[in-house]
């Protein structure tokens, strides 16, 4: 009786053996899971490099922005109204100070008109030797916020732009402000 419930099973782990072979080389759905492990790391990457890009557009264009209006300081008087135009030039492309920001969340009071003379000392009154216009107190905020996906309002991942661009002083006799 022994010998024939050892053979029964002997029978029965070489039928589990089998079967755990077969399933070990039988090979479907293995896709569906290197899929799952991937795709998440591949979503990850697509979303920093559109984060990475919307980054860059913005801080260009603040860059630009500032270029512009610093090339227009450059050519006019040491006048409040003409800071006002230029202010108004960064932020919305035109003096007048119409229509939408070129940047979303952008405003005049962010920024700054700085002219220094030759020592360097910021001037007021006179002619200086350079303008410089800097954006200041401007945060980028990301599409992808990382303190909204885990729902922790203090981590957030704005980061503040700061672009400025100085200029050599183009006019050599003051003009006065009318």
């Amino acid at each position: 009786m022994r010998t024939r419930v050892r053979k029964i099973r002997l029978i029965r782990r070489l039928r589990r053996a089998a079967q755990l072979r077969s399933f070990v080389r039988n090979e479907r759905g293995i896709q569906l899971v290197e899929l799952a492990i991937v795709l998440p790391v591949l979503m990850i990457l697509f979303a920093a490099t559109a984060e990475f890009g919307r980054f860059f557009y913005e801080y260009t264009t603040l860059a630009k922005a500032a270029r512009v209006g610093t090339r227009y300081l450059v050519t006019t008087a040491n006048c409040p109204v003409y800071d006002t135009q230029a202010k108004n030039l960064v932020v919305y492309g035109n003096i007048a100070g119409t229509g939408t920001p070129v940047v979303k969340g952008l405003l005049p009071a962010n920024i700054q008109v700085i002219r220094k003379n030759a020592s360097g000392a910021v001037q007021t009154v006179g002619m200086p030797h350079t303008v410089t216009i800097a954006v200041t107190d401007f945060k980028y905020e990301p599409l992808f916020g990382l303190g909204a996906m885990i729902n922790k309002k203090t981590l957030n991942m704005n980061i503040d732009l700061t672009p400025n661009v100085t200029m050599r002083y183009l006019l050599t006799t003051p003009l006065l402000c009318s």
